[in-house]
């Protein structure tokens, strides 16, 4: 099988849906439940060690990215037809449904990226903070710059299917199947 390492921590295994994409180089370790149609793309960590980490489904985490839980207040939840960009880190947070991160964001402990929200490529979501519904958040620290226009929701429909579109090819050819 050429799928990533899937590592059990103090007895619990990760719960990956068996239609899932995980690249070869992809590690999921302890608490993690992962639902149908999601791409696990090349080096991502997804670390339930300390906490849980529930991931919806559609949801494509691009190469390098790391999703982690912070061990006394909070898991991570990742809503339904999410797209996470390279070299994201999700800490401890809630991503709603169909919300974008974009390449090198970071969203920290207890923060929410709201349904149909966007936090730009490089952004920091302090901790607690709430990126609402609709918005686009900018800069280190994120701040709110404006409601997303066409060219936001379009990313945000557009690209989950199309990564699963991508992850399906690789999956035909023997790479990253799951079970």
């Amino acid at each position: 099988m050429n799928t990533g390492l899937i590592l059990p921590w103090k007895g619990i295994v990760p719960k990956i849906d068996s239609n899932v994409f995980l690249a070869p180089t992809a590690t999921v370790i302890g608490d993690v439940v992962i639902g149908p149609e999601v791409g696990i793309w090349f080096g991502v960590t997804i670390r339930g060690d300390m906490n849980f980490i529930r991931i919806g489904r559609r949801v494509n985490i691009q190469d390098g990215t790391v999703v982690h839980v912070d061990s006394r207040k909070y898991p991570t939840h990742i809503g339904d037809n999410v797209t996470i960009g390279h070299s994201a880190v999700i800490h401890a947070c809630t991503l709603q449904n169909d919300c974008f991160v974009g390449m090198q964001a970071c969203v920290m402990d207890g923060a929410v990226v709201e349904t149909g929200a966007m936090v730009a490529a490089g952004a920091l979501v302090p901790p607690g903070k709430v990126v609402k519904a609709g918005q686009l958040w900018a800069g280190r620290p994120a701040k709110p710059v404006r409601e997303c226009g066409e060219q936001e929701k379009e990313l945000i429909t557009r690209v989950p299917p199309e990564y699963w579109a991508l992850a399906q090819e690789y999956l035909k050819v023997g790479i990253g199947k799951v079970g």
